[in-house]
C-alpha cells in the first residue's frame, strides 16, 4: 500500500513539474530543433532594413500591439475570418502597424530550414530583439516557447492598447492590467528612440490642445514650429515625423534627453517628464543621465512584456503560416 501511494504522490509530482515547465518559457526552447533560428530571424531583418529604415520601430510595435491584447500570442497577425475580426483592423492598428510582409518572409526562412517548430509568436519576439540591436541597443536573451492562438480579439485590441492621446494615468492602468509597472513603462516608451509617427497622431497637441485654442503648452517653441511645417492645419494626417528627432534610427537614450527638453513626439511621450509629480520623471532623469542604466531596464522589461500570457505547452498550434490558422 505504501509503496503505490508513494507512486501516485510521484507521478502527481511529475505531472505538475512538467506543467510548471510547459508555462514556463526559456532561451534555449529551439537549441534542439531549430538551433540557427536567432540568426535567421536576424538576416532577413538585415535585408529588410536595408531598404527600409523604419522596419525595426515598425517589428518591435507588433510585439507589443501583441502582448498587450490576449498576451503574446501573435493574435495580431491574424487576417479576418467569418468566424473573428482582425486585430490588424482595430483603431490602433489600423493603417499603422506594419511589417507583417517582413514577418512573412521570416516565417518562410524559418519554415524553410525547420518547418513547424517556430511559433509566430516567437518570431515577433526574436525580431523586435534584433531590431533593437541591429539599431545599436541592447541585446537579451529572449525567453521562447509560446505558441500561436487560434483566434484573435478585435475589441480587446480597441480597448487594451495604450493611446497616444489618452493621459498619463491610463496608461499606467493599461500596463498595469497586464502585470508592468512604472519602471516598465517608462522603459519600453523609450523605444520611441527610433521610428516615426503620423501626423493625425499628434496634430492634436499642434494648434488646438484639448480645446484651449492654443498649442500643447509643454512643447519647446522651436519645436513645436518644426512640427507645424511638417504637418499644417488640415494638411495631410499621413505625413510621417521623427519620433526622435536627434537620432531617428539609432536606439539609444537621447529619447529621455528630448523629453526633457519639451521635444516629445507625442503627448504619451511629453507626460512622462512633465506631468508635476509622477513618478516617472526620476525614471526618466536617470535614463537621460545613463545609458546604461536605460538599456538594462529596457531589456528587462522587454523580457517581461513577452512574458505576459503565453500560450504553451499543447494550447493553441505553430502556425505554418502566420496570417491565418492551420486547415483554415
Amino acid at each position: 500500500m505504501g509503496s503505490s501511494s508513494a507512486f501516485i504522490v510521484a507521478t502527481i509530482f511529475l505531472t505538475l513539474m512538467l506543467h510548471e515547465s510547459n508555462a514556463q518559457l526559456n532561451s534555449t526552447f529551439y537549441a534542439n530543433t531549430c538551433p540557427n533560428v536567432s540568426s535567421i530571424v536576424s538576416n532577413v531583418i538585415q535585408q529588410a532594413l536595408q531598404s527600409d529604415s523604419r522596419i525595426g520601430a515598425s517589428l518591435i510595435r507588433l510585439h507589443f500591439h501583441d502582448c498587450f491584447v490576449n498576451g503574446c500570442d501573435a493574435s495580431i497577425l491574424l487576417d479576418g475570418t467569418a468566424s473573428f475580426l482582425s486585430e490588424k483592423n482595430a483603431a490602433p492598428n489600423a493603417n499603422s502597424t506594419r511589417g507583417f510582409d517582413v514577418v512573412d518572409n521570416i516565417k518562410t526562412a524559418l519554415e524553410n530550414s525547420c518547418p513547424g517548430i517556430v511559433s509566430c509568436a516567437d518570431i515577433l519576439a526574436i525580431a523586435a530583439e534584433a531590431s533593437v540591436n541591429l539599431s545599436g541597443g541592447p541585446t537579451w536573451n529572449v525567453l521562447l516557447g509560446r505558441r500561436d492562438s487560434l483566434t484573435a480579439n478585435q475589441a480587446g485590441a480597441n480597448t487594451s492598447i495604450p493611446s497616444p492621446v489618452e493621459g498619463l494615468s491610463n496608461i499606467t492602468s493599461k500596463f498595469s492590467a497586464v502585470g508592468l509597472n512604472t519602471n516598465d513603462l517608462v522603459a519600453l516608451s523609450g523605444a520611441h528612440t527610433f521610428g516615426r509617427a503620423q501626423c493625425r497622431v499628434f496634430v492634436g497637441r499642434l494648434y488646438n490642445f484639448n480645446n484651449t485654442g492654443n498649442p500643447d503648452p509643454t512643447i519647446s517653441s522651436s519645436y513645436l514650429a518644426t512640427l507645424q511645417q511638417t504637418c499644417p492645419q488640415n494638411g495631410s494626417g499621413t505625413v510621417l515625423a521623427n519620433l526622435d528627432p536627434s537620432t531617428p534610427d539609432s536606439f539609444d537614450n537621447n529619447y529621455f534627453t528630448n523629453l526633457q527638453n519639451n521635444q516629445g513626439l507625442l503627448q504619451s511621450d511629453q507626460e512622462l517628464f512633465s506631468t508635476t509629480g509622477s513618478a516617472t520623471v526620476s525614471i526618466v532623469n536617470s535614463f537621460s543621465s545613463s545609458q546604461t542604466a536605460f538599456f538594462q531596464s529596457f531589456a528587462q522589461s522587454m523580457i517581461n512584456m513577452g512574458n505576459i500570457s503565453p500560450l504553451t505547452g499543447s494550447s493553441g498550434e505553430i502556425r505554418s503560416d502566420c496570417k491565418k490558422v492551420n486547415g483554415s
